[in-house]
């Protein structure tokens, strides 16, 4: 039954159905030639799935992202950026990493970042002679920061799987997100200094950050609204998702005034759009897993890697090189519905934090965001540079080896991730 069901997946992945549209037809498949359950109960486990309120935050969350980009967030965050960064070696550069950093703190989407701060800074980067392979892989690879910086959709979809605290995930990926940030532009800097690639920017006076710092606030303290919100019990991860529509909305109209009222009608088909895109994932997801629960996978699965090993530091070691795979092949947000409810209980048995277990999981599959053949990264970056896939891979080569370091240093080094929500414990 089992190989059936991941042959019948692999097939239909490699006709190239959509991925949602696989796992569904998959388990379907799997139903009607290996249970006596009515067909029916496809269509109750798939709405079961979505019938969540923790849920409800990932719409809110891509409404408040498209709103802030379209009101003018990200230009002033790349001011911002450019403000106390610009001077030095390859700035531009190490503005991209910081903004997008910043934007990550608002958009929750790996790839609304690239899109939202790439869209502006690799034109700019390959104008300045830095190279469009180089620029586009910058731009990629500094997206992953919006599923690891607080708030991430991926974070939201680990928290409703596993029974997870989300607010504790949001406060958890902090420290995570800035050594990232730490990593990436201590890279760009000595890669510039190599190239000789000098400060893009004249060094800004006291009073010009200040003004940059005015020019953002706004912007900046929407993190700081949400994560001050959710940590301080004020409200629900889900609640702090729609302060954060409502925010946007005051922001982009009536302070920044560059959101128009003319186009909230487009902005949100596109943000409904790509909720129901997730949405569907989550629903083929839920049936996927609800199989495999039914059939006792992910008990069978346990038992075999407790007698291979008794040791958490090859449990999780074993994870990281699954989800290295499957990251290459399943977009984020199913491989995190898929693989979660049967990773999970596992490492509870080996005495691992379910807040540690999910960063290892949502760093691992931000690192799918930038691997062929499916990173979405890669595709927004090659089309914003006008660039081949097969050029920006060999420019994501050392980004990927920093990302692998990373992954590895958040995995065996838990008190990165626990240290911060253990405060207010």
């Amino acid at each position: 039954m089992l190989t059936f069901l991941f042959i019948a997946l692999a097939i239909l992945l490699f006709i190239g159905l959509p991925v949602a549209f696989s796992i569904a037809c998959a388990s379907i498949i799997s139903i009607v030639f290996f249970s006596n359950l009515p067909l029916a109960i496809t269509v109750q486990k798939m709405f079961g799935a979505l019938d969540s309120f923790p849920l409800l935050a990932i719409p809110l969350f891509i409404l408040s992202g498209t709103l802030m980009a379209s009101g003018g967030i990200s230009k002033r965050l790349v001011n911002l950026a450019s403000a106390f960064i610009g001077h030095i070696s390859g700035g531009y550069a190490a503005v991209t990493i910081v903004s997008c950093m910043l934007f990550g703190a608002i958009s929750g989407s790996s790839a609304a970042t690239v899109a939202a701060i790439g869209g502006i800074l690799i034109p700019v980067m390959i104008s300045k002679n830095y190279g469009k392979r180089f620029s586009a892989s910058t731009g990629a690879a500094s997206g992953e920061l919006g599923s690891i910086i607080p708030p991430s959709i991926p974070m939201i979809l680990y928290g409703s799987v596993t029974g997870t605290s989300v607010g504790a995930m949001f406060i958890a990926g902090v420290v995570p997100g800035i050594l990232l940030t730490i990593i990436l532009v201590v890279f760009v800097i000595i890669v510039s200094k190599r190239k000789g690639l000098i400060g893009d920017c004249k060094k800004s006076n006291w009073i010009e950050k200040l003004v940059a710092i005015k020019d953002s606030i706004l912007a900046v303290l929407m993190p700081v609204i949400i994560l001050g919100g959710i940590y301080s019990g004020t409200f629900t991860p889900t609640e702090a998702a729609a302060v954060a529509v409502a925010y946007a909305l005051i922001v982009g109209i009536f302070i920044y005034r560059e959101l128009k009222i003319k186009h909230l009608l487009s902005l949100f088909a596109d943000a409904a759009l790509t909720t129901a895109t997730i949405m569907i994932i989550i629903a083929a997801a839920g049936l996927f897993s609800w199989f495999l629960t039914i059939n006792m996978v992910p008990q069978k699965l346990a038992s075999a890697i407790v007698s291979f090993t008794d040791s958490p530091i090859v449990y999780l070691l074993i994870v990281n090189l699954l989800l290295l795979v499957v990251g290459m092949f399943f977009e984020a947000s199913a491989a995190i519905l898929v693989l979660a409810p049967i990773l999970f209980p596992i490492a509870l048995k080996f005495g691992i934090e379910p807040i540690h277990f999910g960063m290892v999981m949502v760093a691992n599959l931000a690192l799918g965001m930038i691997t062929p053949p499916v990173g979405v990264n890669l595709f927004i970056s090659c089309k914003i540079a006008n660039i081949s896939l097969e050029e920006i891979t060999i420019g994501m080569i050392p980004y990927l080896v920093l990302t692998i370091t990373f992954v590895l240093i958040i995995t065996y080094i838990p008190g990165l991730s626990l240290w911060l929500p253990s405060v207010g414990r």
